[in-house]
């Protein structure tokens, strides 16, 4: 068993033939006990969740491509791959395989090497298999009955593979076909079409690294074109040949590199055109020729890539302002098509890649070809951008961020991509909305590392909204900036370019909202400042009186998610420029049409609700409840008054306890306050020792005073229920430390006789007044 763990890269074929990337892990090999087998494991590298694990069977093949891959087809009939960081690993992976296959390793197809001894069961069972036809023009027919005979089953499909792969038989099927064409025996070359596409369809990468050789594959086209189904031959031949011709942008000094080029081009051509096209039910249609096309693709950048000198080249030439037009674009569509074969790499290897494209001047590059007129040249740079931000986002923030101490605003590479949406002259604006998604993933601070460099996700942030948000949404600000007499003008003019009922200016407007709205979701600090700053919901909120429902909802969207942030800083901000308004107003104007726009500002306010907003809840109820009270279809804008009725009654209950302990309070104090004051009169009066008579004379005199006192402060109870008490919480008399004497005296009665005093008192007092706070 395989100890240890080695990062690889784990890769499935879809249905359509596409690899799919399904995670990137450490593997190595264990001991199923419930399988009973030895599989091979691979672990997630972030969270240790299985990402695969694959039973490793004695009549499995694997293949080592490359000295970093391992390929091999599961009993699903699932074509897999593994892909190491360097061949070392891989080698390890590969001898416990082959250790476990009882198998060589020094060979790379685990199936080519058979028991010397004889005994395997292979051995026999090829040992008993008839002798095919040969490839003679005269047994044509034969051959294509004993092919047609050996795909019934997978047992008859591994008998013929290994027939194939011995004798050469795939070559001498090739000269029958040379014989064929050239005696013009179309029956037989219909045969022999059947053939060669049956050999196709075993799907197996020792046959197709047999075809495709330089020998064989132009003789495998030709076979191809002669479809019993077509009366008239395609010349893909003489197209592969003299029309398909390799532009070298930049002369390619390494023929190993060349050949290989040419041999994926044309491997590309026979599955894309030649071979039948599969039906929407025919999944994983032949993984291992669509795997055999990625791992040339990884190899062509890999050689690419060490040939430093090359790609150099390209970029000085890309930069040269007095290159022509035509080789600026095949440039162009060269480096287009290098960054698609570039997928394939591994995340380490891609951000190698991409800091070696920066140093040798690419991005710069880009910002001279992106700007340029011709349509052709601009999509190919865009996609291009989009590939390098793609491949790692922090790389080319750190770029950006650099700029700015050498180059001006409006040469900053962020800035030429928002000048390049701005200025699409696509009325569907497809340019700008392809540089949308990578100027996103920019933004987006979840991909965004805290210690990258020096602390990404507050440098660029605060670099972005310092240099460049001015520029993003100068075209709303530009729209919105006239005064309010000229608004309905300004919005009835379809023809004028900064109109929002201009059908593109809508569409490249709706598109900075929806920008707009992602900042608000993930930029909580810096929009805010800047949405207060510049007032910028009440300018959005102007183009709800567009003709476009699609720009309305881009308004309405953001409105909704900044009160969503559930922030009272926005909350003020909208309640203090009434900035429902429009919204109602557009609703409204609906009429009672149930669309999108309907729905959308009934949600707004279904949240509002739902979250029991309390600031918004009122604000809406007391200024727009009117325009809403008729609306029967939904409850939400009766739940807005329902809330808002029990919050008032929350307060008022709120405001009449408070008022019932501070009455307490007060009355507490002033009897502890009088005690106090009690106490110090006695001690003010108590005469020296050995005073006159006069002295006691006084004495007796306090102490009458103090006792009247106290039979008209102090609570008493009386045989009729009735306690009497100090208040000082009628208006004006809110010191709890006042004196008793300006105080009101008021009663409270607890005698059935005495309701009439209860109910004049209830008429007055402060808590039985309705109020309603703003």
């Amino acid at each position: 068993m395989c100890a240890e763990q080695l990062l690889v890269k784990v890769y499935v074929v879809r249905g359509d033939g596409q690899l799919d990337h399904i995670g990137t892990g450490h593997v190595l090999t264990i001991y199923n006990e419930q399988l009973h087998c030895q599989c091979l494991l691979v672990q997630s590298d972030s969270d240790d969740s299985k990402i695969l694990e694959s039973e490793i069977r004695s009549n499995t093949l694997y293949r080592k491509k490359q000295g970093t891959s391992i390929v091999w087809s599961d009993s699903e009939n699932v074509s897999r791959a593994l892909s190491f960081q360097d061949p070392e690993s891989c080698q390890k992976i590969w001898k416990e395989i082959c250790r476990i296959q009882g198998k060589d390793p020094s060979v790379e197809v685990t199936e080519e090497l058979l028991d010397k001894t004889g005994q395997s069961d292979e051995m026999l069972e090829t040992s008993n298999l008839v002798e095919p036809p040969k490839c003679e023009i005269n047994t044509i027919g034969d051959l294509a009955d004993f092919f047609q005979s050996f795909l019934v089953s997978s047992t008859h499909k591994e008998r013929l593979l290994l027939i194939l792969k011995n004798g050469n038989y795939i070559q001498k099927l090739l000269q029958l076909f040379q014989t064929c064409e050239t005696l013009q025996n179309i029956e037989g070359l219909h045969h022999l079409y059947n053939i060669v596409k049956e050999i196709s369809f075993l799907d197996n990468t020792p046959l197709f690294e047999i075809m495709f050789s330089d020998e064989c594959i132009m003789d495998v086209v030709g076979c191809l074109e002669y479809d019993p189904a077509d009366p008239h031959p395609k010349r893909h031949r003489q197209f592969l040949t003299e029309n398909a011709k390799l532009k070298e942008v930049i002369p390619i000094t390494n023929s190993v590199l060349r050949q290989k080029i040419h041999q994926t081009y044309r491997i590309q051509y026979i599955y894309d055109i030649l071979l039948p096209t599969p039906s929407m039910y025919e999944h994983n249609h032949l993984p291992s020729l669509t795997n055999f096309i990625f791992l040339n693709k990884t190899e062509i950048v890999n050689m690419l890539q060490e040939d430093g000198m090359f790609l150099s080249e390209v970029f000085t030439q890309l930069s040269d302002k007095t290159m022509d037009n035509d080789k600026r674009r095949e440039l162009l569509f060269f480096f287009k098509e290098f960054c698609e074969f570039s997928e394939t790499l591994y995340p380490q290897s891609k951000d190698t890649l991409l800091k070696t494209l920066i140093k040798l001047g690419i991005l710069p590059a880009l910002k001279i070809v992106i700007s340029m007129d011709d349509f052709q040249i601009k999509t190919a740079a865009t996609i291009i951008f989009a590939y390098l931000v793609e491949y790692n986002p922090s790389i080319i923030r750190q770029f950006v961020v650099d700029e700015t101490q050498e180059s001006k605003d409006d040469e900053l590479l962020i800035n030429v991509v928002i000048a390049q949406m701005i200025s699409d002259t696509d009325p569907e604006i497809s340019g700008a909305m392809n540089l949308m998604e990578p100027l996103r993933s920019l933004l987006n601070p979840d991909n965004m590392l805290i210690s990258s460099f020096e602390y990404e996700r507050y440098k660029f942030l605060n670099f972005f909204y310092e240099h460049c948000m001015h520029n993003l949404i100068a075209p709303l600000l530009s729209t919105t900036e006239k005064d309010s007499e000229e608004e309905d003008d300004r919005f009835g003019l379809d023809k004028n370019k900064t109109c929002p009922n201009n059908y593109q200016t809508a569409r490249l407007l709706g598109l900075i909202l929806e920008l707009c709205t992602f900042c608000v979701q993930h930029h909580t600090h810096f929009i805010k400042s800047y949405i207060l700053n510049k007032d910028l919901l009440r300018r959005v909120l102007m183009l709800m009186k567009s003709k476009h429902t699609f720009l309305l909802l881009s308004a309405v969207r953001f409105m909704r998610e900044i009160i969503n942030v559930r922030d009272e800083q926005y909350n003020r901000y909208i309640i203090q420029g009434n900035l429902f308004e429009p919204v109602v107003n557009a609703f409204l104007a609906n009429g009672h049409r149930y669309n999108i726009l309907n729905s959308a500002i009934i949600e707004l306010f279904e949240y509002i609700s739902v979250q029991n907003i309390k600031s918004l809840v009122a604000h809406v109820v007391e200024n727009f409840y009117m325009a809403f009270e008729l609306i029967e279809y939904v409850q939400t804008f009766k739940r807005l008054k329902t809330k808002y009725k029990q919050e008032k009654h929350r307060q008022g209950q709120a405001r009449m306890i408070l008022h019932s302990t501070l009455c307490k309070d007060t009355k507490v104090m002033k009897v502890k306050e009088e005690m106090h004051l009690k106490q110090n009169m006695r001690e003010a009066v108590l005469p020296p020792m050995g005073n006159s008579s006069d002295g006691d004379e006084k004495l007796s005199e306090d102490k009458s005073t103090k006792e009247n006192e106290d039979k008209v402060d102090l609570p008493k109870g009386t045989s009729s229920g009735v306690v009497r008490f100090s208040s000082s919480c009628s208006d004006g008399a809110g010191d709890a430390m006042s004196i008793p004497h300006s105080s009101r005296v008021s009663t409270a009665t607890f005698g059935p006789h005495d309701n009439k005093v209860e109910e004049d008192e209830d008429k007055t007092s402060p808590n039985k007044r309705p109020h309603f706070s703003s």
